[in-house]
């Protein structure tokens, strides 16, 4: 299982160039273009499963397995200290998995955390 830190995510945001293809959520809100690269079909962020995510001392942790997202073919494991997290613009959990699928470079949570 793959284990990748995100030591601050929102800075990694401001680094990236902006993009005009980020691509909707299937719930309507629109993907940050530092954050989403693609399609709604091929893009690299996607609704993830809340079972997904826990919340511990210091942040989320996010484990990934096949299925739970169309770039996932292996386990993962994701950190994301709080306050790194980006509102989600529904209820549910998103993640941007870019270059690929082993490095997270956004996290999104719904307002009320877990």
């Amino acid at each position: 299982m793959a284990c990748k830190v995100t030591s601050f995510v929102a800075a990694a945001i401001v680094g990236f160039p902006p993009y005009s293809d980020a691509h909707p959520a299937h719930s309507g809100w629109t993907y940050p273009p530092a954050c989403c690269r693609g399609s709604e079909v091929g893009g690299d962020c996607e609704r993830i499963p809340g079972v997904s995510v826990k919340k511990g001392p210091h942040g989320f942790s996010i484990i990934l397995h096949p299925g739970d997202h169309h770039l996932v073919t292996k386990d993962h494991m994701f950190k994301v200290p709080y306050g790194d997290e980006i509102p989600s613009g529904d209820s549910d959990f998103h993640i941007c998995l870019h270059p690929t699928e082993d490095h997270m470079n956004c996290f999104f949570a719904p307002p009320d955390g877990v």
